[in-house]
């Protein structure tokens, strides 16, 4: 179990060229792309988005990864939230691992709950650039996603934009995402905070 903290900023379509010149011109290289196409899981009566978790399969560079994130905070952008990862051997949640991680952690209720009943509801797939800065003595990761939610419902699909910062704090102080995100939006007007997940995103296309 991590607990992940990060700030989520708002990004205009029409910035994006200049947040990707601001990051490389901060950490002196290019930013690196990876594609993450991710499905999000649960069941049809809802019972993780009722009890606010999100379990979420997702493939990346590396391979297939499960993750499933509990009751979280979220205030001026900044996400606060109880966070299981772990690689998978391809394509399908293995709940029954999952599952174990998180009784020993004793919040494993609502995914018990839905275990069962696990269904497919919507993907969000994007493009990640990615840079790892040092903000006063802490490190942070940040990336710019841009992509779509996508979900199909009742044979029509719906789709809504992906494009937003997120500084994700890998070691150090908090304030750190605070200030960095200060610069960047004091460089970049047009930013805004962001306390809506993608998962949220994704539930919200899905009830139209």
């Amino acid at each position: 179990m991590a607990i992940e903290r990060e700030i989520k900023l708002a990004l205009p379509r029409d910035q994006v060229e200049a947040a990707l010149r601001l990051f490389e011109a901060r950490a002196g290289v290019p930013g690196r792309a990876v594609r993450l196409e991710n499905i999000y899981f649960d069941t049809p009566s809802l019972t993780l988005a009722r009890a606010k978790s999100a379990l979420r399969l997702r493939r990346a560079p590396e391979g297939w990864l499960q993750t499933f994130k509990t009751v979280g905070v979220a205030q001026s952008g900044l996400h606060e939230r109880h966070e299981w990862e772990m690689p998978v051997a391809g394509e399908a949640l293995e709940i029954e691992r999952l599952l174990q991680e998180c009784d020993e952690a004793g919040v494993s209720t609502a995914l018990t709950q839905a275990a069962a009943a696990l269904i497919p509801l919507f993907r969000t797939d994007f493009t990640r650039t990615l840079w790892v800065l040092e903000v006063d003595g802490a490190q942070v990761e940040a990336a710019i996603d841009q992509g779509e939610i996508t979900a199909d419902v009742n044979g029509t699909l719906r789709r809504a934009p992906i494009c937003e910062i997120e500084l994700e704090l890998k070691g150090g102080d908090e304030a750190a995402l605070r200030t960095l995100a200060k610069t960047l939006t004091q460089a970049l007007p047009g930013l805004a905070p962001d306390d809506i997940s993608k998962a949220q995103r994704g539930y919200k296309l899905r009830e139209g």
